[in-house]
C-alpha cells in the first residue's frame, strides 16, 4: 500500500493510504473528504475535479478527450486539473500530491 497527499478545501494537509487499482476519486472519498463524483468514475459530470501537484503531472496518462471535455466545461481550470475518477492509482504514484478544487 502507498500513499497520496491531499491538500484540502482549507489549505492543509494530508496524507493517507492508497489501495493500488483503486480510483483516485475513491481513495479521496473512503478518507472522508468531499468529492462529490456525481456518475461514479464514468468521465460525465467533472465534480471529482482535482489540481495535481505540478511535479506529478508528467508522471500520470495524458487526460483523454473525453476528460479534456468535461474540464472545459468547468468555470475554472487549473494547469494540473483533471478528473480524479480518471487516475487510476498505482505504485508509480506513491506520494501523489492533489489539491481538492474549490467548486468542484
Amino acid at each position: 500500500m502507498g500513499v497520496i497527499r491531499i491538500k484540502d478545501r482549507a489549505g492543509r494537509d494530508h496524507e493517507v493510504e492508497a489501495v493500488e487499482g483503486w480510483r483516485i476519486m475513491e481513495i479521496i472519498r473512503e478518507h472522508g473528504f468531499e468529492v462529490e463524483g456525481l456518475c461514479g468514475g464514468a468521465c460525465a459530470c467533472a465534480t471529482c475535479h482535482v489540481e495535481v501537484c505540478e511535479t506529478w503531472s508528467d508522471k500520470l496518462h495524458p487526460a483523454r478527450e473525453d476528460e479534456e471535455a468535461m474540464l472545459d466545461e468547468l468555470p475554472l481550470i487549473h494547469p494540473g486539473s483533471r478528473l480524479s475518477c480518471q487516475i487510476i492509482y498505482t505504485p508509480e504514484l506513491d506520494g501523489l500530491a492533489v489539491r481538492l478544487v474549490n467548486g468542484a
